[in-house]
């Protein structure tokens, strides 16, 4: 005999309910039951009888399967339910975390623009140091370092060891470049003062503007130059 299925169990489980039923009521003497019904109901019975007990076992654990694949189905849901919120809450605090971050490097920089904005207020001009007849290397290196942001003097100090050594009267006898940046000819360094050739503030006034141009922007791009070519 073939197996029975949740379905079938289910009909023959309802015949035997009605057959029995139907019993009862000839018992009983009920004269609503016929002949008819008590004979159908005898017959339902023999065919519910026939269901062997182990294919009756096989649908109770078909359907009880079937109950844990829907505790299953409910369980992968409110897991996944419960993975997306840790995500959602995960991604808020990435998101927070980057903020902050932004926000301080926000910081970072404004703080360095102002220690820039700071450093070039203090610069002096060439104008600010007393003319003397002659200047030591440290005299000139210390008014040198107060005519420009700190973070600019290294750069500018490394292109004049090499143009000058730090000779502000300092002259290439086959170029004709002249003074601490060798310029060429010196005399383009009238446009900063008439005292050119004596003067090493007003030669650092020029340099520093030649830097600055549009050429190199500062003293650092223009060391930068430098290095690769050997010149500026």
């Amino acid at each position: 005999m073939s197996r029975i299925s949740v379905r079938g169990f289910a009909v023959a489980s309802a015949t035997a309910v009605t057959t029995v039923g139907a019993v009862v009521g000839v018992a009983s003497g009920d004269p609503q039951v016929s002949d008819n019904d008590f004979e159908t109901a005898a017959a339902d019975l023999t065919l519910l009888a026939d269901i062997p007990a182990g294919q009756q076992a096989q649908v109770q654990t078909a359907s009880l399967t079937q109950q844990a694949d829907v505790m299953a189905a409910e369980a992968d849901a409110s897991a996944k339910k419960s993975a997306e919120e840790a995500a959602r809450i995960q991604a808020a605090k990435d998101a927070k975390a980057k903020k902050e971050a932004a926000d301080e490097a926000e910081r970072q920089r404004e703080a360095k623009e102002a220690a820039e904005r700071a450093s070039r207020d203090e610069v002096r001009s060439a104008s600010s140091f007393a003319s003397q007849s002659s200047y030591t290397v440290a005299q000139v290196q210390a008014m040198a370092r107060q005519m420009m942001p700190a973070d600019q003097y290294q750069c500018f100090s490394n292109i004049v060891d090499h143009e000058s050594g730090w000779n502000y009267k300092a002259q290439n006898p086959s170029s004709g470049a002249y003074g601490l940046v060798q310029a060429l000819p010196g005399s383009k360094m009238s446009s900063a003062g008439a005292d050119w050739q004596t003067n090493p503030a007003t030669q650092i006034k020029w340099g520093l503007s030649y830097m600055n141009s549009d050429r190199y922007g500062s003293p650092c791009a223009a060391w930068s130059f430098w290095q690769a070519n050997n010149w500026y």
